[in-house]
C-alpha cells in the first residue's frame, strides 16, 4: 500500500519499554544488533530496495520515540529510514534525537547487512524476525533466489496480524506479584574509555561439539555457557576482592522469550529474565557443580506460573492510577532512580542467547554468518550474546572499559574446555 494513502499508527510502549526511554544517557542507548554476513558483497542500492518493502510489513518496527505529556510512544514511520555504511564499532549510542527520527538502523559494510535496535522497539525475537524478512528479500533481489515465509520470515505481501502489535505483559498478568531480587551482587568494574569505545571480542566455536557438552551433562547450552561466565566471574571477583567473607553472589541475566510459555505473536518486547547464579562467601564451586546450580535454579524459575509473577509487578506499577496522571518529565526522573537503584543490580551481567537460527534452504548459498550483539550495561561494562548459524555458534562479549579483563578468562576456560575457539575482535586490544 502507498505510503501517502495508508493510515500510520502510534502505539504506546509495551510494559518491558517503559523504561528505556528514561534510562537513556547521553553515552548509553539500551540497544542491540542482528547482523547477516552474504557471500557478496552487499549492494546499498538493493538494501534499500528490500528495506522500503520490508518496512511496510512491520509498523511495529520501523517507529520513530514520540512523547505526549504523559507517556512516551511510538509512531509508525511514513517511509523506511535510510540504508547507512556502518561506523567503526557496533552499536553508537543513539541520542535522544535519532530516536525520535527513527529507532532502528540499518547498516552495511562489505558482505554484512545489520540492524540496530532501540530496545522499546522490540526484543531479540522480534528483532530476529524483522532481520530475517529484510535479508530474505535482499537474497530475493540480488540472487534472484525464491525464499518462501518459514522460519519467523514474514510474507510481505501480507498486512500484519492485530496480534504482532499487542502488549502480551498485559494480556498474560496474573494476580501474584513476586518479590523483586536482591541488589546485592558483585558488579564488575573498569576504568571507561573515555570516547564509549565498545570493544566487541567473538569467540566461534563448533556448534556440535558445544550442545555434545551440554547434552552430556543433561543441560542446554544456554546452561553451560552461564556456568562458564559464572566460574569468570567468580574467578575475576576473587582477583579483586581475596577476603571471601567480603565478596558478593554472582548472578548472571538470562532473558526468557515468554512466547514460548504463553504463545502469541507479538513483534513487541515480550521477554523477562531469570537470575541464576551463587554465593562464593558459602565456598569453592566446580565446574560440574555450577552447571548443575545453573540447570536447575532455570528449572525452578522458567516457568508459566512463576514467569508470570516476576514481570506482574512492572504491570501493576504501569496500572498505578496515581502513576498515570504524573507529568511525563517528573515520570521519567522517578524511572530513572528506579532503573539505577534496581534495574540493572540484581546480576553481574546477561548472558543472551538467540539459540540455532533456522533460515529457509533458499537463502543457505548465500548467507555466511548471523550475529546477535547485545550492548553493555548502563552501569556495567559488559554483556554476553551468542548466536548460531549452520554448525558455527558465535559469542559476543562487548565492554566498554579499557581492560579484557573478563574475556580473558571466559576464553581461556572455554580453551581449557577442550575447544577449538577462533578469536576475532574489533580493534584497539
Amino acid at each position: 500500500m502507498d505510503s501517502e494513502t495508508r493510515k500510520l499508527r502510534w502505539m504506546r510502549l509495551d510494559n518491558a519499554a517503559l523504561i528505556f526511554p528514561a534510562s537513556q544517557r547521553r553515552h548509553w542507548s539500551n540497544a542491540f544488533r542482528i547482523s547477516f554476513s552474504f557471500a557478496d558483497p552487499v549492494d546499498p542500492a538493493l538494501l534499500q530496495r528490500a528495506l522500503d518493502r520490508t518496512a511496510l510489513r512491520f509498523p511495529s518496527v520501523c517507529v520513530r520515540l514520540r512523547r505526549s505529556a504523559f507517556w512516551y510512544y511510538l509512531e509508525e514511520l511514513d517511509k523506511a529510514p535510510r540504508v547507512r555504511e556502518d561506523s567503526h564499532q557496533p552499536l553508537v549510542p543513539m541520542s535522544r534525537a535519532d530516536i525520535r527520527r527513527c529507532a532502528i538502523r540499518v547498516l552495511y559494510f562489505r558482505s554484512r547487512m545489520a540492524v540496530e535496535f532501540f530496545h522499546a522497539v522490540t526484543d531479540g525475537t522480534g528483532g530476529l524476525v524483522f532481520a530475517k524478512t529484510l535479508a530474505a528479500e535482499y537474497v530475493r533481489l540480488r540472487y534472484g533466489a525464491e525464499v518462501p515465509a518459514e522460519y519467523g520470515i514474514k510474507d510481505l505481501d501480507e498486512a500484519p496480524p492485530p496480534g504482532e502489535l499487542e502488549d502480551s505483559f498485559q494480556r498474560n498478568a496474573g494476580p501474584v506479584a513476586a518479590p523483586r531480587d536482591s541488589r546485592d551482587v558483585y558488579r564488575p568494574r573498569g576504568e571507561l574509555e573515555p570516547d564509549r569505545f565498545l570493544h566487541v571480542t567473538l569467540g566461534l566455536v563448533d556448534s556440535v561439539q558445544l550442545r555434545e557438552r551440554a547434552r552430556a551433562l543433561g543441560v542446554t547450552v544456554t546452561a553451560w555457557l552461564t556456568a562458564l561466565m559464572l566460574q569468570s566471574l567468580l574467578e575475576m571477583q576473587a582477583a579483586e576482592q581475596p577476603r571471601r567473607r567480603k565478596q558478593r553472589p554472582v548472578k548472571v541475566q538470562i532473558p526468557v522469550n515468554l512466547r514460548q510459555l504463553y504463545g502469541g505473536e507479538t513483534m513487541r518486547n515480550f521477554v523477562a529474565v531469570a537470575n541464576v547464579g551463587v554465593d562464593p562467601r558459602l565456598g569453592d564451586y566446580s565446574f560440574e557443580e555450577l552447571v548443575k546450580i545453573v540447570h536447575y535454579q532455570m528449572k525452578l524459575t522458567i516457568t508459566e506460573k512463576n514467569m508470570r509473577a516476576i514481570f506482574t509487578p512492572n504491570v501493576n506499577d504501569e496500572a498505578n492510577p496515581l502513576l498515570k496522571v504524573v507529568p511525563l518529565g517528573l515520570k521519567t526522573l522517578i524511572m530513572r532512580m528506579v532503573f539505577d537503584s534496581i534495574g540493572e543490580r540484581v546480576a553481574c551481567l546477561s548472558l543472551s542467547n538467540l539459540g540455532d537460527v533456522k533460515l529457509p534452504e533458499a537463502m543457505a548459498p548465500y548467507v555466511t554468518r548471523v550475529e546477535f550483539v547485545l550492548g553493555p550495561q548502563a552501569s556495567s561494562p559488559y554483556n554476553c550474546s551468542v548466536s548460531s548459524w549452520q554448525g558455527q555458534t558465535c559469542i559476543h562479549l562487548v565492554r566498554n572499559s579499557r581492560e579484557p579483563r573478563l574475556e580473558r578468562i571466559f576464553f581461556t576456560k572455554l580453551v581449557r574446555q577442550g575447544f577449538h575457539v577462533k578469536l576475532e575482535t574489533n580493534g584497539k586490544d
